[in-house]
Parts: structure tokens; C-alpha cells; sequence
């Protein structure tokens, strides 16, 4: 029994890690959410459950919305800007994927995205993650929220609200996206200052988490206009001959690692041809847990 139990939850892992993932924004989390579904499973009696995903999912759910509120007070305590966790995957010069990384890009969420997932509520985050991508319905989770099925409704009305008019879309070309990096990475390696502005978007938004304090004063940081955000890669213009275009959440990102020892990992949004958002992790602790898909061989 205790086999066969085991056999059936590995069948869940991956929705159960993509739920997680989507309300947490970091890997690790992800992971420890998931084993930590895996044991209340085990110890649980799930002989009248109907359906082990939907209870397996409502599960996952309710320890992501304990993860959440537990670090919300740490997180408004911190004026230190956040990066969640990427996801990186090899990418060709043609932006062309193989018909498995297109499975896996198919079902990413882009590292903007889940920025603005970081600033809603973690009730409405759960709404609005599981209900909008994940399709599970409303009365399912009012259980985990301890709500009625309107009001968490209303929760993932308020939350889709807020997405929408702050989460850019990405071209969907990846080809596209690729000649666009191309050109920013051509403009960095030259120092050409013009350039960069050109293929940066007027309102470009620059986020780079190093997690880390220097002199006692954060690194991190944020920075605004294209101008601004132009000035900053000419001043990291020496690392930019150690570019490698990656997948980085589905859509065409840089993975920067001089000797192949990972640097940092970029994460570009492209609207229209232009860069709008570059959200950068410097953080060497959470660099080296990351998975990089092959990209540094």
C-alpha cells in the first residue's frame, strides 16, 4: 500500500512543484512544499478521498499560504529589491526549441509575472494562482482560505486586476526575442551607449537582487529609463563577452558566467522589440542551487 501510494504521488509531483513554484517564487520552497505534501499524505487516511489530485493540490495550497504569511512581515521588513528564482533551459541561435523544451516553456511563467505575484496578498495569490492557472475551482479554494466561494472569488477578481495592469506581455517569437538580445549584448560588448537606449523601452524597468550587504548597505537595486538602465550595462560592460543566451522562464533571458561559474541570470522582457524589463539574480547562495539545463556546457 505504502508502495503504491508512493507511485501514485510521483504522478502529482510536477503539477504539485508548478503550483508551489507559481505561489512561492523560489525552487527550494517549491520543493520543501512539495515533500511536506508527500508526508502529510503519508500519515493521512486517504481512503474516502474522490480525487487525489484535487487533494493533493488543496494540500500543496494551504502549506504555500502558511510559507507565504510566515515570510510577508520578513519581506516589508526588507527594502532590498527581490528576484525569484529562474528557470533556465538551453536556447539556440534561432530561438528554436525541441519539441520537449517547448512542453516546458508552454507551461512557464515569466519572472515579470511572478514579480507581481510577490506584491498581492498571499490569499489572493492562491486564488488567483489556483484558480486562473491552474482551473481549480472556487468552492475548493474557499477551504483552503477558510472563505465563502464568493469572496474568494472576489479574491482572484482583485488579484487578476492587479495583474493585468502591471505584468507586461512578452512576445510570444522567440526568434524574435533572440534578435533583440543580440542586439542589446552587440551594444553592451562595443560600449555603444545610442544603441542600448534604442533597444531599451523608454519606461525600462532594471531589478537586480544580489542578496547580499556591502558595508552594511544592500547591493540590490532598481533602476528606471532607459538611460539610466543603459548607463548600468556599460558600467558591467567587461562581463558582457561571458553572455549566454538562455531560455530563462520561457523567454529568451543571459546567463553571465566567466570560466563557466555562473555570475548572474537575466531575465529580459521584450514588448514590440524592446527590452521593458531586465530582472537580474547576482546572488551567489541562490545561484548555486539553480539548475542551469545544460547552458554551461
Amino acid at each position: 500500500m505504502g508502495e503504491d501510494l508512493a507511485l501514485a504521488f510521483e504522478t502529482h509531483r510536477g503539477r504539485l512543484r508548478s503550483v508551489a513554484y507559481r505561489m512561492l517564487g523560489s525552487l527550494s520552497e517549491a520543493d520543501d512544499a512539495v515533500q511536506e505534501t508527500w508526508l502529510r499524505l503519508s500519515r493521512s487516511d486517504t481512503s474516502q478521498v474522490n480525487s487525489l489530485a484535487a487533494w493533493l493540490t488543496t494540500v500543496v495550497g494551504r502549506i504555500c499560504l502558511d510559507m507565504l504569511r510566515s515570510r510577508t512581515s520578513r519581506r516589508e521588513e526588507s527594502l532590498d529589491t527581490h528576484v525569484p528564482d529562474p528557470v533556465i533551459d538551453r536556447l539556440d541561435r534561432t530561438g528554436r526549441l525541441d519539441p520537449e523544451e517547448e512542453v516546458v516553456r508552454a507551461d512557464s511563467v515569466g519572472i515579470a509575472l511572478l514579480i507581481v505575484l510577490e506584491t498581492l496578498d498571499p490569499a489572493e495569490r492562491l486564488a488567483f494562482v489556483l484558480h486562473d492557472m491552474f482551473a481549480v475551482p472556487f468552492d475548493d479554494i474557499a477551504t483552503i482560505v477558510d472563505r465563502s466561494p464568493a469572496a474568494t472569488r472576489q479574491l482572484a477578481s482583485r488579484a487578476r486586476r492587479r495583474v493585468q495592469g502591471a505584468a507586461p506581455v512578452p512576445d510570444p517569437d522567440l526568434s524574435k526575442q533572440r534578435t533583440v538580445l543580440d542586439a542589446f549584448l552587440a551594444a553592451s560588448r562595443g560600449g555603444d551607449f545610442d544603441a542600448l537606449v534604442a533597444v531599451l523601452h523608454p519606461d525600462v524597468v532594471l531589478r537586480a537582487d544580489s542578496g547580499a550587504l556591502v558595508g552594511g548597505a544592500a547591493v540590490s537595486k532598481l533602476v528606471r529609463g532607459a538611460k539610466a538602465v543603459a548607463e548600468q550595462a556599460l558600467l558591467f560592460r567587461q562581463f558582457a563577452e561571458y553572455a549566454r543566451p538562455a531560455l530563462v522562464n520561457g523567454a529568451v533571458g543571459v546567463v553571465t558566467a566567466p570560466d563557466g561559474q555562473p555570475l548572474s541570470v537575466t531575465a529580459l522582457t521584450i514588448v514590440d522589440g524592446r527590452i521593458v524589463a531586465m530582472d537580474i539574480l547576482s546572488d551567489p547562495e541562490r545561484l548555486a542551487s539553480l539548475e542551469f539545463g545544460g547552458v554551461l556546457t
